[in-house]
């Protein structure tokens, strides 16, 4: 299977997720050991204070040396800000790849009628669409958008957004296959991106369709695209901890063998190389803070005991991280294997189903299949300066 993104053609139809707090550089430069070639999207930042300047904000779009296509998504709920926002990055020469987030279920976003909102007014989600391909395109970069099913099961909007971003321009779309009020809860329901990718190609389209939610292993990227005609994956929180995945998707989707699951010497060797590479892009203090969080997915699923794992959550350096992992392997052992089924074992988000947030009034004179003359922009300039992203 092949997939591009403007003029990068990709070693396989796979792109990871943008997670906030996760998806930095350091984190996609380890990726890429295991898989050049493929699209790393970087973690979100908000549109409003990429035009203001915000320096934190300029600061989290770092892109590797080496690193092509730089993929950068953007949210953002004004269609003028949002094409300012573009250009700006764009006219920089900064990115070669922009990704427009429609699906972010936070209730601080909904509830303003951002993010995963948008999509339940069409004709405000065409108009932010638009403004980003108009900005994008004068250079050459694809825009793309990726959404949620809908707000919740009684008010479904996927097709219609896909035919809106289609109409629009964008070069393809993603769809995570969970609800705003189902979360991260429950099951992905991969029968819906079946049912888009039948929706788009029906319309007699050409537009790649992408599909989001429970790859945590390989075999489940080829399973998703076997049950549902989906033209690639999208894979968040199953690479957590497991950045050799994309390697192994790589393999999967060409007719390979995919490789064992890694032995415990060989995680600790890449926790250590991930500490490393944060330090260098964070310093050293802010990066184990940060850190703490990645030691409990890396060891999802090894019998590595609970005082090491209270050990690696309190670590403060990387002298003590080394520490750690030599006292676990010397206890361990390098050759312990993941327990069965640990590889499935759920990392990050698993919270929901949620109560769906959304302004009042927000689907009042509105059907499922209607399109609205309603681009009112959401005020939400306060929650998207939070913390420049």
């Amino acid at each position: 299977m092949t997939y591009s993104i403007g003029q990068h053609e990709l070693a396989a139809p796979v792109v990871l997720a943008p997670m906030a707090g996760v998806t930095n550089a350091p984190f996609r430069a380890l990726c890429r050991r295991y898989a050049p070639g493929l699209v790393y999207v970087n973690e979100m930042v908000m549109a409003t204070p990429v035009v203001q300047g915000n320096p934190k904000t300029h600061r989290m779009i770092t892109f590797g040396d080496d690193e092509h296509p730089r993929s950068q998504q953007l949210y953002g709920s004004d269609p003028a800000i949002m094409g300012d926002a573009v250009r700006q990055l764009c006219d920089d020469g900064r990115v070669d790849h922009i990704d427009i987030n429609f699906g972010c279920p936070a209730a601080k976003v909904t509830r303003r009628g951002g993010g995963a909102a948008v999509p339940a007014r069409p004709e405000l989600l065409r108009a932010i669409v638009r403004a980003a391909v108009a900005a994008a395109s004068p250079y050459g970069i694809p825009v793309t958008t990726k959404f949620r099913m809908g707000l919740f099961d009684d008010w479904l909007t996927f097709k219609r957004t896909g035919e809106v971003c289609a109409d629009e321009g964008v070069a393809s779309i993603a769809m995570h296959a969970r609800t705003v009020e189902q979360h991260y809860s429950g099951e992905a329901r991969w029968e819906a991106i079946g049912e888009l990718k039948e929706h788009m190609s029906s319309l007699g389209g050409s537009i790649p369709v992408l599909g989001n939610g429970d790859i945590w292993e390989a075999s489940d990227a080829v399973a998703m695209i076997e049950q549902t005609g989906c033209d690639g994956v999208v894979v968040g929180r199953g690479c957590l901890g497991r950045p050799w995945l994309f390697g192994d998707l790589v393999d999967a989707l060409n007719g390979r063998e995919v490789p064992p699951s890694r032995l415990l010497g060989e995680v600790a060797a890449v926790m250590a190389d991930h500490a490393a590479l944060l330090a260098q892009h964070l310093g050293e203090d802010h990066a184990m803070r940060d850190f703490r969080k990645h030691t409990g997915w890396y060891m999802s699923g090894y019998p590595v005991g609970s005082e090491i794992r209270r050990r690696f959550s309190m670590t403060k350096s990387l002298a003590e991280l080394d520490d750690i992992l030599a006292t676990m392997l010397d206890k361990v052992g390098a050759d312990a294997t993941i327990v069965e089924g640990g590889e499935r074992i759920k990392r990050g988000h698993t919270n929901g189903p949620i109560r769906v947030a959304i302004p009042e009034g927000w689907l009042d004179g509105q059907t499922r299949q209607s399109l609205d003359s309603d681009v009112t922009v959401p005020d939400d300039d306060h929650v998207m300066a939070l913390s420049g992203g």
